[in-house]
């Protein structure tokens, strides 16, 4: 996205902070297929031909977004990365439930499960990186910041930097660590 265009996605970011609905209006269709190239980042490892979880994954999060109060914007990147958390945690959120159906659980099922349909296999893959991360960030939070911005949220290496105000060296060395750490981590 070029550079004027930004400028102009952060001052609506600003102005629907500081309660202008009309901004969120405006807001909406520059940052919603940004969200869908997030989203299918998420979901690219699924069973193909379910066009609609990336879709689903977006409205989801999108609604869990619009819902934030007292957020200090300081760029569209901090914005994308506040979505990709959520789309993470909607997704660990969905995996859990169905681990739990799996073993026998009366999970409820949501409309996220319908549509998303994550494999019992990719689910608990997806817990086991989960619970990796967060054992991560106990030891290195900057490193665990960093695979969440680019792994989860697909943020560029200078997104990341901009989101974590370190240089891009400093992410991409703390990418290559993170991502040594994770695999040592996981047995792969």
């Amino acid at each position: 996205m070029g550079e004027p265009e930004s400028t102009e996605t952060t001052l609506l970011l600003r102005a629907w902070a500081n309660g202008d609905q009309r901004a969120l209006e405006q807001l909406t269709p520059r940052v919603y297929k940004e969200l869908r190239r997030i989203a299918g980042h998420f979901m690219k490892h699924e069973r193909p031909g379910r066009t609609l979880q990336a879709t689903a994954l977006v409205h989801e999060a999108f609604l869990k977004l619009i819902v934030v109060n007292d957020v200090d914007w300081e760029c569209r990147a901090h914005f994308f990365a506040v979505a990709a958390q959520i789309m993470r945690r909607i997704l660990l959120d969905a995996a859990r439930k169905r681990a739990t159906a799996k073993r026998g659980g009366n999970a409820a099922r949501v409309n996220l499960d319908e549509v998303a349909d994550l494999g019992a296999e990719r689910a608990s893959q997806l817990i086991a990186l989960d619970e990796a991360l967060n054992r991560l960030e106990k030891v290195d939070p900057r490193k665990a910041r960093v695979i969440e911005l680019r792994f989860f949220g697909g943020l560029s290496v200078e997104e990341t930097a901009a989101i974590l105000k370190v240089s891009q060296d400093t992410v991409l060395r703390d990418w290559r660590l993170a991502r040594a750490w994770l695999l040592a981590e996981l047995g792969q």
